[in-house]
């Protein structure tokens, strides 16, 4: 995201963002990615992210690329009948039963990748227990906010914060329950 909040540019631009990443951003991502053992998306972002990851899987054997091909996705979605995407469920319900139903199973963590609207959704019910914000060095003045449409406030508790050389901040909070 960038300093002021947004996921992408109001055209959906993300030339903003740092992708040259320093080896200890990794090793971050990799650290926070090892626990997980479901990935969640929204439709949307599935259509690019799974076929993505599982032709890198293809032409890379690094643990991260091989992690996020084969970990078991599950895509909200309202318009898809069936999953063409191997290791890959569609959730169709409501929003916070599938994901309360997904909380409750064993296993380990859950990450969610966007897109914007269906993070805001989560957001927005307070679904997400803990939030890593990598925020760029950069303030775009409009766009895509990632907190849109709030309809309560949010307490969060700062977790840690965490700088790079590549000039992003990881800022780790969790949701404060009552």
């Amino acid at each position: 995201m960038s300093v002021d909040g947004f996921i992408a540019g109001s055209n959906g631009e993300m030339d903003w963002m740092v992708w040259n990443w320093d080896d200890a951003l990794k090793n971050y991502v990799a650290e926070i990615t090892e626990p997980v053992d479901c990935i969640i998306l929204g439709r949307k972002l599935a259509q690019g992210f799974i076929p993505h990851w599982a032709a890198a899987a293809k032409e890379s054997s690094e643990d991260f690329t091989i992690k996020m091909s084969e970990t078991p996705k599950v895509v909200f979605t309202k318009t898809l009948e069936t999953s063409e995407w191997s290791k890959t469920i569609l959730a169709k319900g409501n929003l916070a039963d599938e994901i309360n139903t997904l909380k409750n199973q064993a296993g380990s963590d859950i990450i969610v990748y966007g897109g914007g609207s269906f993070v805001s959704a989560l957001i927005n019910q307070s679904l997400i227990d803990e939030y890593h914000l990598f925020v760029n060095p950069a303030a775009l003045g409009n766009g895509m906010p990632i907190f849109q449409s709030l309809t309560s406030k949010q307490n969060l508790t700062l977790n840690h914060a965490k700088g790079f050389e590549c000039g992003i901040v990881v800022l780790c909070y969790k949701l404060k329950k009552d």
